[in-house]
């Protein structure tokens, strides 16, 4: 009997034991040229950043909702608790029907609804918006602006653009002066919804990773000129998909990045100036979901690709995982390439 009490106090001991600390976790997934980024907290929690593709003429399969859900599996989670479209346009919102009807969606997170453009509607985002406005109607719907905090435990997930409205104030850590401004070029936004993207800037301790789905064009410096109101961060996922409308050396100057993510495709952005832009900077490294294919293109090493085949792609993610006191780490899903960030925001 005493024996019989042990082993039970034993076993009750193992399972109210707390769980070993887990970093954050952020996939950057293939979608071939949109972006579908999948964030699992340290509490469990997930959020995906937009869902990449749905069927169409070209891709008539389930290629996108099938790379997210294997990321998911990876992840360990069968739900995706926050899903958060930056905007409407079809690479970002396009997979969300056929991925809600195969894993749970608890909360939608957007900035309502398309609202245009100064030349007109945005034709890009009829489809893709029609066909997720009765999906986003089955779970809940937050509406956030510049300012606001998403629901999230244990990270802080400031919400700095959205609808086209940007941060007025600057987070903690943000709002020193930035030179390099004087130097901006002029690029006017591209006639459609991507200078509404809502964008966010997300915490783990001392670590920083920034997200601003499509912003670009004149909007996007906008945020760290004439003052850098989002602060230094260790990651960034270059906005645009890497195109020319981001090609902005006073971003880099004011996050002074660890790492950037390019989330382009064998075609499409990885503008071989922008490209060039990030390689001028000191201390960061480039990933990228593809090699490019454009013409003139630049790329980052092959330790630091995740995809080379344009054709038969098997859409390999980067893997980020992070600790509360900065460091954090990169995988290359098709090599295994790891590169690890020592503690420290920025390349200062």
């Amino acid at each position: 009997m005493a024996r019989s009490c042990v082993l039970i106090l034993l076993l009750v001991t193992v399972l109210a034991a707390p769980a070993a600390a887990k970093g954050l976790e952020i996939y950057f997934i293939d979608v071939e040229g949109g972006q579908a980024t999948l964030i699992v907290t340290p509490a469990g929690q997930s959020l995906l950043i937009d869902a990449g593709f749905g069927r169409t003429a070209r891709n008539p399969t389930s290629r996108d909702p099938d790379r997210i859900l294997a990321a998911a599996r990876d992840a360990g989670i069968g739900r995706i608790d926050f899903l958060l479209i930056t905007h409407f346009h079809g690479d970002h919102v396009g997979g969300v029907p056929e991925l809600a009807s195969r894993i749970p969606i608890g909360t939608f997170v957007d900035y309502g609804g398309p609202l245009g453009t100064i030349y007109g509607p945005d034709r890009m985002t009829v489809r893709g918006f029609s066909n997720y406005e009765p999906v986003r109607a089955q779970g809940r719907h937050l509406q956030p602006e510049p300012g606001d905090r998403l629901p999230l435990l244990g990270i802080e997930a400031d919400v700095v653009s959205a609808g086209g409205a940007l941060l007025s104030a600057p987070l903690p850590g943000g709002g020193e002066s930035n030179g390099a401004c004087d130097a901006l070029e002029d690029h006017p936004e591209d006639g459609t919804e991507n200078f509404r993207s809502l964008g966010i800037v997300l915490r783990y301790g001392a670590f920083s990773f920034v997200n601003l789905g499509d912003l670009s064009g004149n909007t996007l410096p906008k945020l760290v000129c004439p003052r850098n109101l989002l602060g230094k961060t260790s990651a960034y996922l270059i906005s645009h998909h890497g195109d020319y409308d981001t090609n902005t050396p006073a971003v880099y100057a004011a996050l002074t990045p660890r790492v950037a993510v390019m989330n382009n495709g064998p075609s499409k952005g990885g503008d071989p100036a922008t490209v060039k832009t990030v390689q001028a900077q000191p201390g960061l490294d480039l990933w990228q979901l593809h090699a490019s294919e454009r013409e003139g293109a630049r790329n980052a090493p092959d330790d630091f690709i995740a995809n080379v085949q344009a054709e038969n792609c098997d859409g390999y993610w980067i893997k980020l995982t992070a600790n509360d006191d900065g460091s954090f780490s990169l995988v290359n899903g098709r090599t295994g390439f790891t590169r690890a960030y020592p503690a420290g925001l920025g390349t200062d």
